[in-house]
């Protein structure tokens, strides 16, 4: 997926000849999974196409809604379907593939195929890059920033690689943080076409899905290409129906492979029993990465292991514009299951973890219940708890707001802290606890596995400028890393960015120098306490430099 940002009917209503895309199964299953689609069945919006195999064979495909809404054209399971990060797999294959001729090395210093990338003073290699642990900051949130829009700008590979070599800085050392970047497979996929002498389209096409039988499977490198059978990409519009929604990218490695559910299952089939590759290899991909402190993060080589209902799933979403997916396979209960969508409404994870618990039901744990509330919390109680709190890597601010007699998460209204003890809380939908610590810290511990460290987050004091206060951070920033100038404006409580191109974007006061919003900003001061710059981050890239040009 290309931004950083996170997110049934009981009448079932199949979309006209859908039913006669479906493959032998139970008449229940049929029914049943065709309850799980029934949000997105209508004829009258976008939908999903789904497939399903046991031990390598299909054994139920299907379509939901429409694959084109001007030409009233159904999805099916021989729609294709632009599937985003999905894509990725692929291209951790093809690099495996050119490892197992000995024609490189996971190893080897990405510098050695690209040597104009520059020398951030550590040793970056194929496997940082594929295991999102190189630090390299992620080259859609960097293109955002520099144009301060996204979806109505062509990109290219050119785009990304200008972009990349501008960057003075990386996110963090090399090995020692897993943060998801899309522009290691970006630049994964030059390194395919320099060392191959192919581009990743023609090698990917030659090594992988000719010989499994994906014919309706390719990396697309001109956006602009008709492709027969596509489903088009849909977005809600903020006032009802539905507009169209397309990547507009020529890059790929990262995403742009487009394909179907069938052909999603024959890769799938692979894996289980390669005739691409072999099983080193395979088991080579899903293994998960460790990092230098020894925290394992769950993603291997362009796929993710997770636990779902105490049985191991392997796989990996996508999500780029009006397009939904998600492809993933429980090896000890031989199943697999595809989900595209073409509405960016969808959830094809739940969808498929949906069908997946058609197909093996009791073989799967119950859903533990999560834990209650073990004591009761008078507000006088917790009102103290309420704050800012700062992430000590990233700066990131942490708000936790009383509403009348609770805590939440957010600034305003968010989910809310179940308290556990006194000072331990769950986080209300997710497996997250909090606890506050007597020296005023917050420790935050992610319960899903894989297990990792703990990170303390410390308390700081919340500011509320007046709109003197502000007008001190106004001015013009330039940085040199994006090629990009932004206008910095106040208001009476928060502060306005413009660029060049884009929407006007608003952050607002946190703690100290430091504002959040649509970006987390940190100005820079310099002798006397002068603003003399701003730091810029996202969720997948921080601390892109400005200098303050003019106030």
């Amino acid at each position: 997926m290309h931004r950083s940002r996170m997110f049934l009917s009981a009448m079932i209503v199949i979309a006209p000849t859908s039913a006669a895309y479906a493959q032998p199964s139970s008449d229940s299953t049929r029914v049943a999974v065709n309850r799980v689609f029934a949000a997105w069945s209508a004829t009258d919006g976008p939908g999903c196409a789904v497939g399903v195999a046991r031990d390598g064979a299909v054994v139920f495909q299907n379509g939901y809604g429409m694959a084109n809404l001007e030409l009233d054209v159904p999805i099916t399971p021989s729609s294709i379907f632009h599937v985003a990060s999905v894509s990725k797999q692929f291209t951790a294959a093809a690099v495996m593939l050119l490892a197992r001729d000995g024609r490189l090395s996971l190893d080897d210093d990405v510098r050695k195929y690209l040597p104009e990338l520059p020398d951030y003073g550590h040793r970056i290699t194929l496997r940082h890059l594929l295991t999102h642990t190189s630090g390299v900051r992620d080259q859609w949130d960097l293109l955002a920033m520099a144009r301060g829009r996204f979806e109505e700008n062509r990109i290219t590979e050119d785009d990304v690689l200008e972009i990349v070599r501008r960057q003075k800085a990386l996110n963090f050392v090399p090995g020692i943080e897993y943060l998801y970047s899309n522009t290691g497979y970006t630049l994964a996929a030059v390194v395919v076409r320099r060392v191959s002498g192919k581009s990743l389209r023609e090698f990917a096409g030659e090594r992988i899905f000719q010989p499994l039988g994906m014919h309706s499977t390719h990396f697309h490198d001109d956006y602009t290409m008709i492709v027969k059978g596509r489903a088009a990409g849909y977005a809600r519009q903020p006032g009802g129906g539905w507009r169209v929604s397309l990547p507009n990218y020529d890059t790929y490695g990262a995403t742009s492979l487009f394909t179907t559910v069938g052909d999603l299952l024959r890769w799938d089939a692979n894996l289980a029993r390669p005739r691409v590759g072999d099983a080193a290899m395979v088991a080579e991909m899903l293994a998960s990465a460790t990092l230098a402190g020894g925290d394992t993060t769950g993603y291997g080589l362009g796929m993710v292991t997770e636990v779902y209902r105490g049985a191991r799933l392997v796989g990996h979403s996508g999500g780029d514009a009006g397009y939904r997916t998600y492809l993933g396979r429980f090896p000890e209960h031989g199943l697999a299951v595809a989900v595209l969508c073409n509405a960016a409404a969808a959830n094809p994870v739940a969808l498929a973890r949906s069908v997946a618990d058609v197909y093996l039901g009791d073989r799967l744990e119950r859903v533990p219940e999560p834990p209650t509330a073990r004591v009761t919390l008078t507000p006088a109680q917790v009102a103290p708890l309420a704050g800012v709190y700062a992430n000590p890597v990233t700066g990131a601010p942490l708000f936790i707001t009383l509403r009348r007699d609770t805590l939440v998460v957010g600034r305003t209204t968010g989910p809310a802290l179940v308290p556990l003890t006194e000072r331990r809380f769950r986080v209300t939908g997710q497996p997250v606890q909090l606890e506050f610590t007597p020296e005023g810290h917050l420790v935050q511990t992610v319960l899903a596995w894989p297990r990792r460290t703990p990170v303390t987050l410390t308390r700081r004091e919340p500011v509320r400028p007046s709109r003197a206060d502000l007008e001190r951070y106004a001015g013009t920033y330039y940085s040199e890393e994006l090629g990009a100038t932004y206008t910095v404006a106040a208001t009476d409580s928060t502060l306005v960015l413009r660029t060049r191109w884009g929407t006007e974007r608003t952050v607002r006061p946190a703690y100290g120098d430091t504002f959040a919003g649509d970006f987390l900003l940190a100005f820079t001061r310099g002798r006397g306490g002068s603003i003399t710059g701003m730091r810029m981050s996202t969720g997948r890239v921080r601390n892109v430099a400005f200098e303050r040009v003019r106030r």
